[in-house]
């Protein structure tokens, strides 16, 4: 009896409303690590190197705002599942 109702209970939960803002935090903290070490390296590879600033400065820039559209569309997607 108690399984029964337990089982019931747990079909009407809709875990998508669960899910998507989990993916979706998982996602965030993803490009978050991701753009802290792609800081991280171009900061030692300029401290290294001080005549590359500019470069490394821009690939680094173009990078992150690589990763933060990729994030974008993961959160959108992830949102749109609710």
């Amino acid at each position: 009896m108690m399984l029964a109702s337990l089982i019931s209970l747990l079909q009407t939960v809709n875990y998508g409303s669960i899910a998507a803002p989990l993916a979706a935090a998982i996602a965030v903290i993803g490009a978050a690590y991701g753009i802290g070490k792609i800081g991280s390296s171009a900061m030692e590879a300029i401290s290294r190197q001080p005549e590359v600033a500019g470069d490394v400065r821009m690939s680094m820039i173009i990078v992150a705002a690589l990763i933060e559209g990729a994030t974008l569309f993961a959160i959108v997607v992830c949102l749109m599942a609710i």
